[in-house]
């Protein structure tokens, strides 16, 4: 991306901005009503916590099979060896105990829209007047060949945290120095854009310190990637020569594993590996795609005012799973559509007509240890459509002391938006 595309508004007049400054009510009040959340994740978690504060008469159930959640988000501090996994692992005790949600800690295997019951994995059926649907996302297996859930034991994708994202770590302290990392990043749409290019640098880092004469090779299924330029100015200063990347122009992306061998090939070329990280394109999780409601590119339509269905009325999908372009797949975005989410619900439950907000936030990578770069949007409904109104990232030739700034200042929005998530 050049310099002068760093900084970019959208001067909106205001006749054509139809969406208006959102901020969450706390003392908004439901007419009563059951609402079923299924996905404890940044979006589900979030929904659930603030439903649980709208008012009266709501009962909240959270489905969610784990009884604690890791974070995607700031895991590359962890596989570089920056944070401890311990730091990224959230419990759901204070949502049960401070804000009387009901936890139902089971996989969610069906939906039946017309009954408005869920049915849970032990036979449970939840019955609900509104259901949130926030079930991250899923992998199309299919998509490279070998690749599957028993590939991902050797060659993992990380991208669903915790074991997977241990697994890599412990790939990366025992390979010998010398070694090639190699990652492959999928086409897009997929979860959190730049976190690829975030992982390359962090663990750039760990082998400069512990394994320099290691590489790391960028098998990439695009020609360019998010904040290439800052990437790339990181790169160059911090670890140059240790980092390749090859567009999809030049090797065609990857095509195929042998996780035996630990090979992995492209068009016309095999790479032998010492450790590989093969992420494989993406679906909206499997319960909204088995539900109906996601569309024929595997991700669910929905009202951007609302994130109601376009597929089934009724149910909501907020974070990953939702097809929100050109929001990102990503931690922040899908809190903010939890926002807009639960004020639907309220007002839906309330008889009121919901209101559509502005949407935004920031998301931060880190491109060495205390150095991140930023990126903030906002987003807004106009004529019926979700679009960008809002667009800043950091620039190139940042001081040492801007970007170290930065860095502290995603820490703290990691502590914030957790508290959110979990109270």
């Amino acid at each position: 991306m050049a310099g002068k595309r760093r900084r970019h508004f959208l001067k909106l007049t205001g006749a054509a901005l139809v969406a208006a400054p959102y901020l969450w009510r706390r003392d908004a009040r439901a007419a009563g009503g059951r609402v079923v959340v299924i996905g404890g994740g940044a979006g589900g978690a979030a929904a659930a916590r603030l439903l649980a504060t709208a008012g009266k008469g709501l009962e909240i159930a959270l489905v969610e099979p784990k009884t604690s959640y890791v974070t995607c988000f700031f895991s590359n501090l962890y596989i570089g060896g920056l944070r401890s996994l311990e730091s990224l692992t959230h419990n759901y005790a204070a949502l049960s105990e401070r804000y009387g949600v009901k936890l139902m800690h089971q996989v969610a295997v069906a939906i039946d829209p017309a009954g408005r019951t869920v049915r849970l994995a032990g036979g449970d059926m939840l019955s609900w007047d509104r259901l949130i649907v926030a079930p991250g996302i899923d992998f199309r297996w299919d998509a490279i060949e070998g690749y599957g859930p028993e590939a991902a034991r050797i060659m993992p994708h990380a991208w669903q945290a915790g074991e997977q994202t241990a697994l890599l770590r412990r790939q990366l302290e025992a390979m010998e120095d010398g070694g090639t990392f190699l990652i492959a990043p999928p086409d897009t749409p997929y979860r959190c854009p730049t976190a690829p290019y975030e992982r390359a640098s962090l663990v750039a880092h760990y082998f400069k310190r512990e394994k320099p004469k290691s590489r790391i090779i960028i098998l990439d299924a695009k020609n360019d990637f998010p904040l290439q330029d800052l990437f790339e100015e990181a790169w160059t200063r911090f670890h140059p020569g240790m980092i390749e990347v090859l567009p999809a122009d030049f090797a065609g992306g990857i095509k195929g594993v042998n996780p035996a061998a630990m090979t992995v090939m492209a068009e016309d070329e095999a790479f032998a590996v010492a450790v590989a990280n093969v992420i494989p394109p993406q679906t909206a999780g499997r319960i909204a795609v088995q539900s109906d409601l996601a569309d024929r590119r595997g991700w669910c339509p929905v009202d951007p005012m609302t994130f109601e269905s376009t597929h089934q009325p009724g149910i909501h999908v907020i974070g990953d799973a939702a097809l929100a372009s050109p929001m990102p797949k990503a931690a922040y975005a899908a809190y903010r559509q939890a926002e807009i989410c639960a004020r639907a619900v309220v007002e839906a439950l309330s008889g009121e007509k919901a209101a559509a907000g502005v949407l935004g936030g920031a998301c931060w990578s880190h491109v060495a240890p205390d150095h991140a770069v930023r990126e903030r949007a906002a987003f807004a409904v106009i004529g019926g459509a979700l679009q960008r109104i809002e667009l800043e990232i950091s620039p190139t030739g940042e001081s040492d002391a801007v970007r170290a700034a930065a860095a502290r200042q995603g820490g703290a929005w990691y502590d914030g938006i957790t508290a959110g998530m979990f109270g």
